[in-house]
């Protein structure tokens, strides 16, 4: 098993305490860089892995190669934790390099645990109060969207489709003991107040 873990903004007190369950847990620590590196060792010391900041697609992709190598052992026999800075499912590295594990070891299995998003860190960085609809990007046009507070999913659904979008996800009352994932047609037609849907084109 490989799990992605979210390391929060690289202050070391915004750890969740589920990554520092994690860390002690693994039989093995990745990370990408210094940073994270200095995150992680007070729980336990690390394996850094180079990714070079590059447009080179070839040189990227043989540097995946290399640390998909180096991950696996580990992963196939117990619990290799990648710790990232942010949160792995939020424009990381995380997702190429499972991609990479795929092809070259298709046994293994991976999850994601959110650590505190840029996002949300922002806002309280800097004192702004987000109390309307925004857009994240990184600099490109998106076709998905974050719905926060979805009471009727499939109404929402259907309205969304009518506009192009085509695939949908809704979990409802993430992390608690009874969350519930959705997809396309499963989507109920009520859900609880804690809902967040996804909506891609």
């Amino acid at each position: 098993m490989l799990v992605g873990l979210g390391l929060g903004p690289g202050n070391p007190e915004l750890l969740t305490l589920r990554a520092v369950r994690l860390l002690k847990e693994a039989d093995g620590v990745f990370v990408p860089g210094r940073i994270a590196h200095d995150l992680v060792a007070p729980y336990r010391e690390p394996v850094v892995l180079d990714f070079p900041m590059t447009e080179d697609e070839a040189k990227i992709r043989q540097c995946l190669e290399a640390n998909a190598r180096k991950i696996a052992p580990v992963a196939e026999k117990g619990l290799a934790v990648f710790g990232i800075l942010g949160d792995p499912n939020f424009f990381s590295t995380f997702s190429r390099l499972c991609a990479v594990i795929s092809e070259t070891h298709p046994g293994i299995e991976f999850r994601t645990e959110p650590g505190i998003s840029s996002i949300t860190a922002f806002a309280a960085a800097g004192g702004v109060p987000v109390n309307e609809g925004f857009t994240v990007s990184d600099g490109t046009m998106s076709d998905a969207r974050i719905l926060l507070k979805v009471r009727k999913p499939k109404e929402k659904a259907a309205s969304l489709r009518a506009e192009g979008y085509r695939e949908f996800v809704l979990v409802e009352r993430m992390y608690f003991p009874d969350m519930k994932v959705y997809r396309d047609d499963e989507l109920p037609e009520k859900s609880d107040y804690m809902s967040v849907m996804y909506a891609r084109k």
